[in-house]
């Protein structure tokens, strides 16, 4: 198998879609791309049709930089296009499959579904949440918390999701940004066969939340926990002899839908905040055309639904085009590391969405794993949260595609709300390693510090020049922090993405990272996404992460974090001098790592993303912070204790 990547990796080969997929692809024009810039509000007009409208719009877009309203005038609802106009149609179809931690599972067909959002919407409306209302959802991977965030929808009170792996701190902390009055979180949930006691946590965080009225807890793990009088409830009993008609609000298409909290430069979330009508176009229409999106096809987005990778792709784009999805509790490793195949293969999953992480993950564990598994079932693979490299790319592409499914690499973000730069499965050329075109309709570019477009094949800052349905409004509560974040360096028309990027000489954009994961070294901005690809390139490399040290002479140093496919033994300084060889061979003495420190994990989160800020601190000696989200905190101490004695050395 490393033979092949190999080989592959030198030829920079390209790889084409089977002949039957393209010619059964929901969109395989070619020159859609041409067609959405010749009349780029005609487009999305267009594809608005395919969503469900009380009233039509009276305009489709009013661009006053840096704010859009898309579909204005109109009347829509989330929750009825994500339920209702199914139940019309298909109601015993099932919508939603769930498999929990302890291998149990629990199906809903679309009616079931609908039925439940119903109850649960008007259960809240009960209990005095109204049109506008905040309501923070707390909650693990488990049904409650799609049907919570959709009954949210469905009567008119915007949804703030906290993942459920966050501290106390953290959930106060947002709830108070949002101030929302309303908290749905559960007794408790498992994590790799361990209780995981959320009511604790969550009542320890609202100790700083006086404003909040309401609780409502999910009796999901069955343990006995302390309410509180007045303030804490039952999710069973505000459903309790609630209706199932409870009718969808019409809501304005620039309504709120949700508030997505997301990291920024400074240690104070943000609050992104997204609208509903263009919000519902645009993961309507990706979902449909990156994923290829078939009546029977089997979706599994593995992605938390604490992030907006499981907002759009867990819930709303897949749930409005009628799609059947899996949604899995526990970790990929629990109670094997063949988990996530055993669960393909028990249910067909036929569109398979996770990130590179989880992807390079697999690869070390090794090929045989999921090769004890039958694959047959996938169509079609994808990748997102981060660039994946080359060698990942194709990895994925054999081990698990079997050299048949096509893989759609996908950038966006929290902000841009839907799938940005990808392929299009029944049209595009793929390449390991890039996320290839813009979706039709959307101008990006790169651009240098004056807004000038880059040469190919230099770097710069990913930039995006025309408003999409599906972009943010604002930051919540901070109008000055949403322009300055965001459209300040070159003009309000310009959306700054805060990555880095290239285009090659086909036009396909290569995404080098985050520009604040950027090491200075004499002068010169690497991006730390280049050289762990390069890294990783290596057949000895499963996996790695690379920051910056500070350094009196160079500014700058760069410390690689490497995990190996199999232990180096007593060669290990010798391995590590072929590796810092192999990165200036990819990419010139300018990148050659000071120190490597080999390590057998790195500081992830539950969700699998590594925290760069604590990787970062670990690096320097200095403070590490809150580290209650990582998925093994005693990674830290280990880390720590390499890069000391390698200052002591």
């Amino acid at each position: 198998m490393t033979e092949t990547i190999e080989s592959l990796l030198k030829e920079q080969q390209e790889f084409q879609p089977p002949e039957d997929f393209v010619k059964n692809a929901n969109m395989n024009d070619p020159h859609i791309y041409e067609k959405a810039e010749a009349d780029i509000e005609g487009f999305w007009e267009g594809l608005a049709e395919n969503i469900d409208w009380f009233k039509k719009w009276d305009t489709v877009l009013d661009w006053q930089p840096p704010h859009a309203k898309w579909f204005n005038g109109g009347k829509l609802n989330a929750s009825y296009n994500c339920l209702d106009r199914h139940v019309l149609k298909h109601g015993d179809k099932t919508a939603l499959i769930w498999e929990g931690e302890m291998e149990n599972s629990e199906t809903y067909t679309y009616k079931e579904l609908r039925d439940a959002t119903a109850r649960f919407a008007a259960g809240l409306k009960e209990l005095g949440v109204k049109k506008g209302d905040v309501v923070t959802i707390y909650l693990p991977m488990i049904p409650e918390a799609v049907i919570a965030m959709l009954a949210c929808a469905r009567i008119g009170a915007p949804h703030s999701v906290v993942f459920a792996g966050f501290s106390s701190e953290a959930l106060a902390q947002r709830v108070e940004d949002a101030h929302s009055r309303f908290v749905i979180t559960c007794n408790g949930y498992f994590h790799k066969g361990n209780l995981i006691q959320q009511k604790e946590r969550a009542d320890k965080g609202l100790e700083n939340a006086p404003a909040v009225e309401k609780v409502i807890v999910v009796d999901h793990a069955a343990n006995v926990i302390p309410m509180k009088k007045e303030r804490d409830v039952w999710w069973n009993d505000v459903i309790h002899n609630m209706d199932s008609e409870c009718e969808p609000e019409p809501m304005d298409s620039e309504d709120i839908l949700f508030i997505m909290y997301t990291s920024g430069t400074t240690g104070r979330p943000k609050g992104v905040v997204h609208t509903t009508g263009g919000y519902m176009v645009g993961t309507h229409v990706t979902s449909n055309w990156i994923f290829d999106l078939k009546d029977d096809d089997i979706f599994w987005c593995t992605a938390d639904i604490g992030w907006i990778t499981g907002h759009s792709y867990l819930v709303y784009g897949p749930l409005s085009n009628g799609a059947t999805i899996v949604m899995h509790e526990g970790a990929p490793d629990y109670p094997d590391k063949g988990r996530f195949w055993d669960i393909v293969e028990k249910y067909g999953v036929t569109i398979f969405y996770t990130a590179p992480t989880a992807i390079r993950t697999f690869m070390k564990w090794g090929d045989e794993i999921p090769e004890k598994y039958d694959l047959s079932s996938l169509r079609l693979l994808g990748s997102v949260g981060e660039p994946i490299n080359p060698k990942a790319w194709l990895w994925y592409y054999e081990i698990i595609g079997k050299s048949k499914c096509p893989i759609v690499d996908t950038w966006w973000q929290t902000e841009t709300g839907m799938i940005m730069i990808s392929p299009l499965p029944g049209i595009t050329t793929m390449k390991p390693g890039t996320a290839t075109r813009p979706f039709p309709g959307i101008k990006a570019n790169i651009l240098d510090d004056e807004g000038n477009e880059v040469p190919m094949g230099s770097g710069g800052y990913l930039a995006l020049q025309n408003p999409w349905p599906s972009m943010i409004r604002t930051i919540n509560g901070d109008e000055q922090r949403f322009i300055d974040t965001y459209w300040s360096k070159w003009g309000t028309d310009t959306y700054l993405a805060g990555d880095g990027a290239r285009k090659d000489e086909d036009g396909n954009f290569w995404i080098l990272g985050r520009l604040d994961d950027v090491i200075k070294v004499s002068g010169h901005r690497l991006g730390t996404m280049e050289i762990e690809s390069a890294l990783v390139s290596h057949p000895s490399v499963a996996e790695a992460a690379v920051d910056g040290k500070v350094d009196e002479i160079k500014g700058e140093v760069i410390y690689a974090y490497v995990i190996l496919d199999s232990s180096c033994g007593d060669s290990c300084s010798l391995l590590e001098d072929e590796l810092k060889q192999h990165v200036v061979d990819e990419i010139g003495p300018i990148a050659r790592p000071k120190k490597i420190i080999f390590t057998e994990e790195l500081p992830k989160t539950r969700s699998g993303k590594i925290m760069r800020r604590v990787l970062k601190a670990i690096t320097n000696g200095t403070e590490i912070g809150d580290i209650s989200t990582l998925q093994d905190p005693a990674v830290v101490e280990d880390l720590k204790r390499k890069v000391n004695e390698i200052g002591e050395q």
